[in-house]
């Protein structure tokens, strides 16, 4: 009942034209139901009409009183005739407002529930979405969705259909004769269980077959990512090998479903025929004994077939169900979760010229400490450079200003307020972030690097973001220019050159703080140094963080921290570093032969 309720919230809003939807199913249902004692109408008043013994009775009886024609004419077939096509013809018109009607309800909802995981997915942090693989995600934003909302729009539209068709039919056949009831009402326990066995199986396959599902999603995904990685180790069969297994695991669950829906749909048409036959056989036995005339038959017939068929609706829908609560349980379980980095509402905004300080800041990641005791003052301005080994927390460190991670102790103050006591938004606004693994989106170079921008951000500010980033000169030398298409993931370029295009994009971004997280890792060292040498002359003022494994990287910068496991082991100016002889002075020695970085003709064709 939990994924339930939780799925009202959604349908809610949609309850007004929800309520619509169904009265234009009751007339429709009363329109069907018309119909069987019509019928019953024209045999009993004019095909087999007896003088002798006329019809008394009956639901329609009012209609004739002479003002419909004389039995066994052509004046009342002719008026029965007109009402029975009008029956029919409103039965069509209101099923179509109602199948239009509880429809459109269903696909907002289905909007609606997709917007939702795709807002949760960008409000949750690193840690938390790093729990779901990327199968299972695009399961749930695109799959699940679909048919959970099928539930609220379809199931419960045609339960609300059948249960009001049953206790209708039921009351008119109660009307003609109770004993018509008798098979219907013998059957219905062993229905019932019937029912509850096969509901308990379905769900549980449902569940596997979704699970398979996401297994599927999540090969592909990776296949797509690593397809290099796999054809350079020629790994084609492999992971064919490996899908056929998902794929095949998916087909023998898909087998059970059918098996398991077509064993219990010969059940439910066996106590539908048991059902049929028998009423049937009542029927004509009670026409027999003159208890009920020859059209009532034909109508207590119709109906019997509309309760059992009903019933089986009732049973199909309820199978369904499972499947959407599966559904609707995994969106439930996403959309519910609590980010590790809350948002808190205020209304401080940081200034463009930031001061920042961190004072004995610690963070732990699961059980694993990752900083300890970090001390670092940053008035605007200032240039820092982290260095360590791999592991040693420095993208950790620099992750930590822009909240993707909360501290575990300590504070960080931005313009002497606590960090957290900023909106997510305005924290992350103040920075410019490159990242070590390079992101590029499908799209042309030109919306790349205006991604931060893409209103208001004009071509020659575009050009002089990449001209500054080292980028133009290959960039103008691409097939279609700025308006070359990347690829996914920025197929096609080499890694240098998605670095540049991401510093560029970092730069439109016009933030107060630059960060770059080893974003030179894919550099030659002349194109290196070109790179830092213009954004400091074209960016004087930025503080700029750099975290890096290479030396000439930082030697330019006004502080180096030099980190071991998360703890600041050294830090001061390059010279001073240098002097001190410690760690950052024998990484220094090792990438300089003699003690100097010769980088005069290195990468000087990499323009």
């Amino acid at each position: 009942m939990g994924t339930f309720r939780f799925g009202l919230r959604y349908w809610k809003k949609y309850v007004p034209l929800s309520l619509l939807a169904k009265l234009f199913s009751l007339i429709a249902i009363f329109c069907d139901l018309a119909i069987p004692l019509v019928d019953a109408a024209i045999i009993d008043h004019v095909l087999a009409y007896d003088p002798a013994s006329p019809p008394e009775g009956g639901m329609l009886s009012f209609l004739f009183t002479g003002a419909l024609g004389e039995p066994m004419t052509w004046e009342l077939f002719c008026n029965l005739a007109l009402i029975l096509t009008g029956l029919f013809l409103t039965r069509i018109v209101f099923l179509y407002l109602k199948n239009v009607t509880f429809q459109w309800c269903g696909l907002r909802m289905e909007c609606t529930l997709r917007e939702e995981t795709y807002r949760k997915l960008l409000e949750l942090d690193g840690e938390t979405v790093s729990r779901y693989n990327m199968g299972e995600l695009l399961t749930t934003m695109n799959r699940d969705t679909i048919i959970f909302k099928e539930m609220y729009s379809r199931i419960l539209m045609n339960l609300f259909d059948s249960v009001l068709m049953i206790g209708l039919s039921i009351f008119t056949l109660a009307s003609m004769d109770l004993r018509l009831l008798i098979l219907p009402l013998a059957i219905a326990p062993f229905f019932v269980v019937a029912l509850c066995f096969y509901l308990t199986r379905s769900r549980r396959l449902f569940r596997a077959i979704r699970e398979g599902y996401s297994a599927i999603n999540l090969d592909v995904q990776e296949n797509i990512d690593a397809v290099r990685i796999v054809r350079s180790f020629a790994a084609e069969e492999k992971e064919l090998e490996k899908f056929d297994r998902c794929n095949r695991n998916v087909f023998d669950l898909s087998v059970k479903e059918v098996r398991l829906s077509a064993k219990f749909n010969s059940i439910f048409m066996g106590f539908q025929q048991i059902g049929y036959v028998g009423t049937v056989i009542v029927a004509v036995l009670l026409v027999l004994s003159g208890n009920i005339l020859l059209g009532s038959l034909t109508a207590a017939t119709t109906y019997v077939t509309k309760i059992i068929s009903h019933i089986t609706q009732i049973s199909r829908s309820c199978f369904m169900m499972q499947n959407q609560l599966v559904s609707g349980g995994r969106l439930k379980k996403f959309l519910t979760e609590e980010s590790a980095v809350p948002d808190y509402p205020s209304a401080l905004v940081a200034s463009r010229r930031p001061h920042i300080k961190l004072e004995d800041v610690s963070l732990t990641i699961g059980e694993k400490q990752v900083l300890k005791h970090i001390t670092l003052d940053m008035p605007y301005g200032k240039r820092v450079g982290v260095m360590g080994g791999t592991g040693s927390g420095k993208s950790a460190l620099l992750k930590l200003l822009s909240r993707t991670f909360d501290i575990s102790a300590g504070h960080i103050t931005l313009d002497g307020e606590e960090l957290s006591a900023y909106p997510l938004e305005a924290v992350r606004a103040e920075y410019g972030y490159v990242f070590q693994d390079v992101f590029l989106f499908s799209n042309t170079v030109d919306a790349n690097i205006a991604f931060a921008r893409p209103e208001d951000c004009s071509r020659e500010e575009v050009e002089e973001a990449a001209k500054i980033a080292q980028a133009d000169r290959f960039i103008q030398k691409l097939a279609e220019g700025y308006e070359t298409i990347v690829g996914e993931r920025g197929i096609g370029l080499s890694g240098g050159q998605k670095q540049r295009i991401s510093i560029a994009r970092a730069l439109i971004k016009d933030a107060p703080v630059l960060i770059l997280d080893d974003a030179s890792s894919a550099l030659d060292m002349a194109t290196e140094k070109r790179v830092l040498a213009s954004l400091k002359a074209q960016c004087p003022d930025r503080t700029v963080l750099i975290a890096a494994h290479r030396v000439s990287s930082v030697m330019d910068c006004d502080e180096i921290l030099y980190l071991r496991d998360g703890e600041i082991v050294e830090r001061g100016t390059a010279e001073e570093l240098i002097q001190k002889n410690g760690a950052f002075a024998a990484v220094w020695r090792l990438q300089t032969s003699d003690g100097q970085l010769d980088d005069s003709s290195y990468g000087k064709g990499e323009l």
